[in-house]
Order: structure tokens, then sequence, then C-alpha cells
């Protein structure tokens, strides 16, 4: 059988010092490390994308709370949009896949946008009353 010793925390030294905040200090870390896993992740899906429409450029809306939308353009007039949890996050994440972006949805950037039959039935109908 092993053995096992019990381990008093107040003979334990942490990192942080004689006050005991090593938690307080490894929270701000932990948050960064999921932020960063999160921007990699998001930089997968954009690269990912990127791949399926010969290239793509995008823009950050702010939604609030709900964090941050990051609005793909295809070459090819394909579009989506994926939602960080923040700004931040997503400028990241946009950087990370190379991702070429807007300061605005007007112009030369919304031209490429095509949509279907779907995208008209839907807003027609939300024009109706359907």
């Amino acid at each position: 059988m092993a053995e096992t010793q019990q381990v008093d925390p107040s003979d334990q030294s942490d990192e942080s010092g004689e006050d005991g905040r090593a938690g307080e200090k490894r929270a701000p870390d932990r948050r960064a490390a999921r932020a960063e896993r999160r921007a990699a992740r998001l930089a997968r899906s954009i690269a990912s994308f990127a791949r399926r429409h010969g290239g793509a450029e995008g823009r950050l809306a702010y939604l609030g709370q709900a964090g941050t939308r990051i609005v793909l353009v295809g070459e090819d007039g394909g579009w989506g949009d994926l939602v960080a949890p923040t700004y931040d996050v997503a400028r990241v994440a946009a950087e990370k896949a190379g991702l070429t972006l807007h300061e605005s949805f007007d112009g030369d950037f919304a031209a490429k946008v095509r949509t279907g039959p779907y995208e008209w039935k839907r807003m027609a109908g939300i024009q109706l009353g359907g």
C-alpha cells in the first residue's frame, strides 16, 4: 500500500508571498489563457472559412454584453459570422487568421456579399409580416 502524508497548508509557501493570495494571481493568468484558446479556436474557424471561399475579409461588430461578431465575406461572395466573447478576443483571432478587417460594412466590401433565394424570401417575409 502506498504511503500518504498529510500536508499542512500553512506550511506551504506560495508564489504570491506570505499573504496567501496565490489564487488571485492565478485568476488573471487563467482568464488570459482561456482568451488565448478561444482566439485560437476562432482563428481556425476563420481560416477554414477563408479556404472554402477563396479568401476572406471581415468586420468586427460590437454586440454589447453578448460579445463581438466577426462578419466574414469570402472572395466568392459567401458570407458568415462568428461571435467572440470580447472585442479583444475577436481582434486577436482575426490577426492570427490573417483576416483583412474593414472599418465599416459599405461600398465595395458590402457589394461582395452574394445572397441566395433563402435570404431574399426571408427578408421579404420579415417585411410582409411573415
